[in-house]
């Protein structure tokens, strides 16, 4: 593994930790209540992560550009199962996608990405590199989504839940 291996996915662990603390100390119930406008909930968003890892880790293994099941699930981001099976599933597909993040000898793997009905039309072609990052963009943004979320439910914050 190279240093850019270890940096990237050491900034990836960073912001599924920040996504991970306002869902502390949840109940069900309140992983699944909205607190905005949005149609957002903590459980949700966590879903919505484990979902776009794995498929993102399938992505990057086939590299053919054939579409995930499940990429164009319009309800990703509802919290249809427990918080603590949410929670489990992404743990699971953050190492899976460390695993074999960590295997490749290169970040310079290109990756065709599949045809979606938001994809330009012609084929598109992201490194490895290009993934982990849109994972790292994808994950710090939602965390933000979740320290809202949390904030508006009980007033709880991440960096008072740091300390």
């Amino acid at each position: 593994m190279t240093r850019e291996h270890e940096d990237l996915l050491g900034l990836l662990a960073e912001v599924r930790k920040r996504l991970l603390i306002p869902a502390r100390d949840l109940s069900d119930e309140q992983a699944a209540r909205r607190t905005t406008v949005s149609d957002l909930t903590l459980g949700g968003l966590i879903r919505h992560l484990a979902t776009g890892e794995r498929l993102w880790l399938e992505i990057l293994r086939t590299r053919d550009g054939s579409l995930p099941e499940g990429m164009l699930d319009t309800a990703q981001y509802s919290m249809s199962e427990t918080l603590s099976h949410w929670l489990s599933a992404y743990a699971t597909a953050a190492a899976e996608t460390d695993e074999y993040v960590r295997s490749l000898p290169s970040l310079d793997v290109e990756v065709r990405l599949p045809t979606t009905p938001w994809s330009p039309p012609e084929p598109r072609f992201w490194s490895a590199r290009r993934i982990v990052l849109h994972l790292i963009h994808e994950t710090a943004q939602h965390a933000g989504h979740a320290d809202i979320i949390r904030e508006s439910l009980d007033g709880a914050n991440s960096t008072a839940q740091l300390a």
